[in-house]
């Protein structure tokens, strides 16, 4: 998609909303990309980041051609191209972009970037082997989206996918008026430093009906479900805490996408 394509309103207010982040994260540009999370060292399978980072490392994405939608700076999309896949990846923003070509090319890695929409995904059908998706969907048309990439991933490709989750349940807790007006704004100074959350106006977590969406291009879909505290009542920076959340949806397996803040997914284009 090229910078003169209409846009939709909400598009538009994306697009506003990330030139003004990329202005103040330009900094980013000359930092190099952490690889410890693609490292050899200790994993850390409560961390739903770096469980979806064990699923890409166990599906050996090297010789493979994988989509990076949403690519943000492109962390990702280098760290797959480090790895030795042939990474393509797109954003909406122009200035994240720009970013992400400039830390591409400073990590020495080839990797075609774009600007793109992921509800206009713009290659011809069946060209990937994979697509990693990671904090893309809820900024989306999930339908679209999904439609698109089930046309331009080959049959039998990969996907994986680390999304921010809830329950339909839980969110109609979440913005009834009492959490709404005086937990929530008690929590997110306790949650984000005091600092305000990088969230748009139009950011809403997907629900399970959105999932199934998403799952439902997949054959035999894995799920994992994360943060029933973490990112709640406690920052996920906080290792531990973290680790006993995860242990807590463990075993209420049954019940985790009722109670999950964030749901990892792995599959394969049906």
């Amino acid at each position: 998609m090229q910078h003169d394509v209409v846009l939709t309103e909400r598009q538009k207010r994306e697009v506003d909303y990330h030139r003004q982040h990329a202005s103040r994260r330009k900094q980013i540009t000359y930092c190099p990309v952490a690889v410890d999370i693609i490292g050899e060292g200790r994993r850390r399978p409560w961390n739903p980041y770096w469980s979806m980072w064990d699923r890409v490392l166990a599906a050996d994405v090297a010789g493979k051609r994988i989509l990076v939608p949403g690519c943000g700076f492109g962390e990702d999309a280098v760290r797959l191209a480090l790895l030795g896949a042939e990474v393509y990846a797109f954003d909406l923003s122009p200035e994240a972009v720009d970013i992400a070509r400039t830390r591409a090319y400073r990590a020495g890695c080839c990797i075609d970037v774009r600007v793109m929409a992921a509800e206009r995904i713009d290659f011809p059908s069946g060209f990937f082997d994979g697509v990693v998706l990671v904090d893309i969907l809820h900024h989306v048309d999930i339908a679209a989206a999904m439609a698109g990439i089930a046309r331009v991933v080959a049959r039998g490709g990969l996907i994986i996918g680390n999304e921010l989750y809830t329950h339909s349940a839980a969110q109609r807790i979440r913005e009834s008026a009492l959490v709404a007006k005086y937990a929530y704004p008690l929590m997110r100074r306790w949650l984000y430093n005091g600092s305000t959350p990088y969230i748009t106006a139009d950011e809403r977590k997907i629900d399970e009906r959105e999932l199934a969406t998403v799952l439902s291009a997949m054959a035999a879909p894995s799920v994992e479900y994360f943060g029933m505290m973490g990112g709640r009542l406690f920052p996920t920076r906080m290792t531990w805490p973290t680790r006993v959340d995860k242990m807590i949806m463990t075993l209420a397996s049954g019940l985790a996408d009722k109670l999950a803040g964030r749901v990892v997914f792995s599959g394969k284009i049906a």
